[in-house]
């Protein structure tokens, strides 16, 4: 069976710059490893097809709601002049390996002005129901998309998350450090029904019922009784759904409303249906590349970036970069 390697790229890339410490030529030289030796991990372990790099673009999100990622644009307000420069060289290596993965090798490489890495994954996947895929990736918005035929790797902490459970390098369950018991398997749709009633913080997202609790009290209902009365939509989901609550602004919120928006916001599978075209149309336009001689070209980039340890042995990270799209197979 076919298996696809879906990358969440600028994840991929710039995650890795803020868990390696030294200077900045030692962070994006393992910045660019980590992202090589992601993809040539999950090409082994899963016996990879294809790779398809996604990249970002202005999120449609913020047209439907202003405060969306808001957090992080007054975060670079407030740089300090490294950080500034700092930013100013990852870009431009980002830009460098966009160059290279575009040009250069025959993987897939999505990107429209309009549609996150996440919008791009989610379409690709749903395009094609009846193949594998791994999502290269720490963002934990993907859990919501698990199932039999899609796991999440993530290239920081080593740790592949499948419908079966949570599993570290070595193939084994991950123990959950409060319960010091095997991590149980995601449940993807309470996953993402948690999210849109809490909100999501990175995202600034809020919560549709602030200080809601997990499981109810004699008084109260609680997301757990929601949760499972989300199919009949009887008592104790209407109860959790129609209550409301004032902002700090003196503002009321009916918690329904706020649910509905967030679902807009996270669900990757709920985006408007406008949106929606847009992630088909940017999917379908993917076509088999002609590139040549990619292990060479690879080697190439590489001595730029002074990555010797892959260019040492470039075979077994080209062979990814190198496998064609198969359209329609």
């Amino acid at each position: 069976m076919t298996t696809h390697i879906l990358v969440d790229t600028a994840n991929t890339f710039f995650r890795a710059r803020h868990v390696i410490r030294g200077d900045l030529n030692e962070k994006i030289g393992m910045a660019l490893h980590i992202t090589f030796n992601s993809i040539r991990k999950v090409w082994r372990d899963f016996d990879g097809s294809h790779v398809v790099f996604c990249l970002e673009g202005r999120s449609w999100r913020k047209d439907h709601y202003a405060p969306y990622k808001r957090n992080r644009s007054d975060a670079r307000a407030v740089r300090t002049e490294t950080e500034v420069e700092e930013d100013e060289v990852f870009w431009e290596t980002f830009d460098n390996f966009k160059n290279f993965i575009e040009e250069k090798t025959n993987c897939t490489v999505l990107r429209h002005e309009n549609l996150e890495a996440d919008d791009l994954i989610a379409g690709w996947i749903q395009a094609h129901p009846n193949d594998n895929h791994v999502v290269v990736s720490t963002d934990g918005d993907f859990a919501q998309l698990i199932a039999p035929n899609v796991k999440q790797f993530n290239g920081i902490q080593d740790i592949t998350t499948t419908h079966e459970g949570y599993f570290d390098e070595k193939g084994k369950r991950v123990i959950d450090k409060k319960t010091k018991e095997e991590k149980p398997a995601p449940n993807p749709q309470w996953l993402l029904f948690e999210k849109c009633m809490r909100g999501d913080s990175s995202d600034n997202v809020f919560s549709a019922y602030p200080g809601v609790r997990t499981k109810g009290t004699k008084k109260k209902v609680g997301l757990l009784e929601a949760f499972a009365d989300r199919e009949s939509k009887g008592y104790n989901w209407n109860n959790l759904m129609l209550q409301r609550w004032v902002d700090h602004e003196g503002a009321e919120h009916r918690v329904l409303d706020d649910y509905q928006r967030n679902v807009k916001l996270c669900d990757l599978t709920a985006q408007p249906d406008e949106i929606q075209k847009i992630i088909k149309d940017t999917v379908a336009s993917a076509t088999e590349k002609q590139i040549e001689q990619v292990g060479l070209k690879l080697i190439k980039f590489c001595a730029k970036w002074d990555m010797q340890r892959i260019a040492d042995s470039p075979e077994s990270y080209a062979e990814p970069l190198n496998a064609k799209y198969k359209k329609g197979e």
